[in-house]
């Protein structure tokens, strides 16, 4: 049972499995290097959703801050000009961690050109035009989030200051 699920992740039969080329310290460096990059992956999408929730509770807060302050129209503009400057702050920072994480992406797959046939299989599982629809829509959902808070910072601040 367990060799023909083995059997129909490789692609094939056991026996077709064919091993790394490369020697005993080279392919713990590149094992080595694939688990930094992937950390370094991991750790670029937590920034951009850390990002994404602390631009969100900043601009809460400037609502917030509008209200408890009874801001008249010259506070609330600073507080717009704010709520602007972050937002375009913000969506710049995660373009910049999506061309991290790219970049990212590249090495590991440079790295798994050198890995065992069992190996490149189970990375093509999932195909690489699936895995860009899906990080750019969680990008695009991203900078939406961005956008729809920054709008509403900027109306609740106007209407407070009203």
């Amino acid at each position: 049972m367990a060799n023909n699920e083995a059997d129909e992740v490789a692609g094939g039969d056991a026996t077709d499995i064919q091993a790394s080329d490369l020697d005993e310290f080279t392919h713990t460096e590149l094992c080595m290097l694939y688990k930094e990059s992937a950390d370094s992956l991991r750790f670029a999408k937590h920034l951009q959703w850390w990002t994404v929730g602390s631009t969100l509770v900043v601009f809460f807060a400037f609502i917030a801050i509008a209200d408890f302050v009874g801001a008249d129209k010259t506070f609330a503009k600073v507080l717009t000009g704010l709520v602007i400057l972050i937002a375009m702050s913000a969506i710049f920072a995660l373009i910049l961690y999506q061309f991290w994480q790219y970049n990212e992406l590249l090495k590991i797959q440079k790295i798994a050109d050198h890995m065992s046939s069992l190996f490149r299989d189970i990375r093509k599982l999932k195909s690489r035009r699936e895995a860009n629809i899906h990080r750019y829509v969680i990008l695009s959902f991203m900078i939406g989030s961005i956008v729809w808070a920054g709008c509403v910072a900027f109306f609740g601040i106007q209407h407070i200051a009203k």
